[in-house]
């Protein structure tokens, strides 16, 4: 029984009931039923809150929850409940700042600040005034003829398939009114990422979905036509993701409706596999070679890739290569071992991969010790959900940050973690059509924009805090990390950092073993 169905019975009851109510012993039972219908009823017609629109009147009781969720919790700190301390729900942050509402709180932080791992941001004596115009990052190389001017933070990869439509719809129409940029995913360039007109990352995975042939090689024909898109503003190559590194992603058969297949370019019905590998390179020099072939097809528009780090000697190897071929990508986005995904076995996302702190400092370093750090912006992903998320990956060394998680929480995500299932009770990662109604693109679309906002804001204010007004003046040791209860250390301490073309001339020792083994003709391990 559907659930207008369900809202009508129990309408339909209570008027009985008050139709016969020659009792009061029947009227006493069409008093409730009848407030159970009107709400039932409201809940199916309002559009703010996805949970109500799928569980009319049931779903109240996640609301009611929510409102007693911050006295529990401090209930528990104040008995320091299994001896370990609770952090501000990440998740409430993101919900407030979608929804616009003050992210402030009364009292001082609920974090053990001498706790062994506990990083934090140094402030300055003399703050800066806060830039009233965000910056924006120029992505584009000296091979590149259309650059583009990257906000601070993005939409991360999310592909139409593991998101429903109307999440896509929201998450560009967002990106459309905020200027910033959505990242497609590998599923392919939909009719969703391009309706509400905002600026686009079109990333082609193993799969080559959305530009490939009938036996799922890359059709350089038809991703030259669709990169040509103004709407398309850079391309991207996934090489891996960062929760799970060396597998291919799968969409499930029932998922792969008519729609599915078209923007996919494969059958419908039939479980889709991405391979674990890409059929267009085997060896660096070959990667290079192919990113320089996707700028030339897609007329010069900024083209990267995008990787979970893994041997630090095969990076290098890709570096080698680009000194060798003399191309740069104009990007590459690094994936932490962190990040998330609707589906993947829970060894690769627990054991496999290089966490985004490790990842970044490897990808800054050996492309500033090689000299091409000039050339090639640096991109971070992986659980950025806060401003103060966004400056820490910025001083380890990315230039901006992309969102994943943050932005589904933006959209109405409640964790249910039932992505894989196809029955999200928010409409957020389902391509049920009753689900997925539930999302109101009007109403998330907004919320999305007000999230991103709000939390390059929050990384402005806490750079003038840090008496900095742009994040190129951010320097290590302006991060530092609690090392034991008494011993604190900087970034620029715990990490080496290569000069300019350091490896070039004389590789440090902690180094030089990578460099010399690195071969641009070979992934050695």
């Amino acid at each position: 029984m559907t659930r207008v169905g369900i809202v009508l019975l129990t309408l339909l009851v209570a008027l009985v009931a008050v139709a016969v109510g020659i009792s009061l012993y029947w009227l006493f039972a069409a008093v409730p039923l009848l407030f159970l219908g009107f709400l039932g009823a409201w809940d199916l017609l309002q559009r703010r809150h996805s949970v109500l629109r799928n569980y009319p009147v049931l779903g109240h009781a996640r609301y009611l929850m929510e409102r007693i969720r911050p006295e529990l919790q401090q209930y528990f700190i104040e008995r320091n409940y299994d001896g370990r301390p609770f952090d501000r729900d990440v998740r409430s942050i993101v919900y407030e700042r979608a929804k616009g509402t003050a992210a402030e709180e009364p009292y001082g932080t609920e974090r053990d600040v001498y706790q062994p791992g506990h990083e934090f941001l140094v402030p300055s004596m003399a703050p800066c005034e806060v830039p009233k115009t965000p910056p924006r990052v120029h992505i584009g190389g000296p091979d590149c003829t259309r650059p583009y001017d990257m906000a601070l933070l993005n939409v991360s990869a999310m592909s139409f398939g593991s998101l429903s439509a109307n999440a896509i719809l929201a998450l560009n129409g967002g990106a459309a009114a905020g200027g910033f940029a959505h990242d497609t995913g590998e599923g392919g360039l939909s009719e969703y990422h391009l309706r509400p007109g905002g600026d686009l990352v079109w990333e082609i995975g193993t799969g080559y979905f959305g530009c490939r042939t009938a036996d799922g090689d890359f059709d350089p024909s038809e991703f030259a036509d669709k990169a040509a898109h103004d709407h398309v503003k850079c391309v991207s190559l996934k090489l891996s993701q960062g929760a799970k590194p060396g597998i291919g992603g799968v969409l499930p058969g029932a998922k792969v409706n008519a729609e599915i297949a078209r923007v996919r370019d494969v059958p419908p019905g039939k479980t889709v596999v991405s391979p674990p590998y890409h059929k267009v390179f085997s060896t660096p020099r070959e990667l290079v070679r192919f990113i320089a072939h996707m700028r030339e097809l897609a007329d010069g528009k900024p083209t990267g890739f995008k990787l979970c780090v893994g041997s630090r000697r095969q990076f290098l190897a890709v570096c080698k290569a680009m000194l060798e071929e003399g191309v740069t990508p104009d990007f590459v986005v690094v994936d932490g071992a962190e990040g998330g995904t609707g589906a993947a076995p829970l060894e690769f996302a627990d054991h496999v991969g290089t966490p985004l702190t490790e990842g970044l400092l490897t990808v800054h370093n050996a492309l500033v010790g090689t000299g091409l750090r000039d050339m090639v912006k640096v991109g971070a992903s992986g659980k950025i959900a806060t401003g103060a998320d966004l400056v820490k990956r910025m001083v380890q060394g990315a230039d901006y940050g992309n969102a994943a998680r943050a932005m589904m929480f933006a959209v109405g995500c409640i964790q249910a973690q039932r992505c894989h299932t196809n029955t999200c009770p928010t409409g957020v990662t389902t391509q049920d059509p009753r689900r997925a109604r539930a999302l109101d693109v009007g109403d998330k679309t907004p919320r999305v924009r007000r999230f991103q906002e709000a939390t390059v804001a929050g990384a402005l204010q806490i750079m003038a805090s840090m008496g900095v007004t742009d994040p190129s003046q951010l320097r290590p040791h302006m991060l530092r990390r609690r090392i034991d209860p008494y011993t604190e250390r900087s970034y620029a301490e715990l990490y080496e950092w290569l000069e300019p073309g350091q490896l070039l001339a004389e590789p440090p020792l902690a180094w030089a073993a990578d460099w010399k083994a690195a071969d641009p003709d070979r992934f050695t391990v």
